[in-house]
């Protein structure tokens, strides 16, 4: 894409941000990758080197202590320490400024509620709380928990990672907001999200299909880039981000 392509599509985005009457984001592992937390898909992704049948819910039940070994190498090595980028900052900003309505994201790494943002769906859970598999309790996901092999809850259950294993439902209350909101989203703002994850990839389709704009930042064309993206700028998350708000900057002060 040329400079003035992607200054003009900056300022589309910025357009469609300022010009929404109900905004809504869509994040994925993308928006979190200036943060140091790898991507799971794609070259270089987590998925290459482990074996996935660790993050199933049947593994986990039977072999907890190896489950837990994986569990700790592809999420708490990285979350326990990751800080929040621009591309974070930036979306609680809109939400503190009435801009956004609510943050829908595919991460389970805590870090859009680290950066301030308080109307978060977390469609897949999060590494920030850990499950009691026999009594249900919760508690945060401490270091010293983490380390433990497996981890157990006073009851004597093993504690589960608050985030969705496969053949595991998603969460209730998170999959009901997220459609909610998208059915009366009139834009959304896709970052970081390949689009080849379902039921979540459904959301921002479900604004397009009920008229909504939608834009999209991504290095790298995603399954949403040719069906469903109205502006589509081919960057990293705090790199676009400090751009759409740079721009939305200076249409409050004109």
């Amino acid at each position: 894409m040329s400079i003035d392509a992607l200054h003009d599509a900056v300022r589309k985005a910025a357009d469609i941000v300022s010009g929404s009457r109900y905004l809504i984001a869509f994040t994925g592992a993308g928006i979190s990758a200036d943060s140091g937390m790898p991507t799971f898909r794609g070259e270089g992704g987590l998925w290459g080197s482990y074996d996935e049948r660790h993050l199933e819910l049947g593994f986990f039940t039977r072999e907890p202590a190896t489950a837990w070994e994986t569990i700790r190498r592809i999420f708490y090595a990285f979350t326990m320490d990751a800080k929040p980028n621009d591309a974070h900052l930036c979306l609680a900003r809109w939400e503190r400024d009435g801009l956004l309505r609510l943050i829908v994201t595919q991460n389970i790494d805590g870090l859009h509620g680290r950066a301030g943002s308080k109307a978060v769906a977390e469609f897949h859970g999060s590494c920030d709380d850990l499950v009691c598999t026999r009594c249900g309790g919760r508690t945060p996901a401490t270091p010293e928990l983490v380390a433990l092999r497996p981890p157990r809850c006073a009851c004597g259950g093993v504690y589960k990672p608050g985030f969705t294993f496969f053949g595991e439902g998603i969460p209730p209350v998170a999959y009901a907001t997220s459609f909610e909101a998208a059915r009366e989203a009139d834009a959304c703002v896709v970052i970081g999200s390949t689009g080849s994850v379902y039921p979540a990839a459904s959301i921002p389709r479900l604004v397009k299909s009920r008229g909504g704009l939608v834009v999209e930042i991504n290095p790298e064309p995603s399954e949403f880039t040719d069906t469903i993206s109205d502006v589509f700028i081919p960057l990293g998350a705090a790199d676009a981000m400090r751009r759409i708000d740079a721009a939305l900057a200076v249409r409050r002060r004109a």
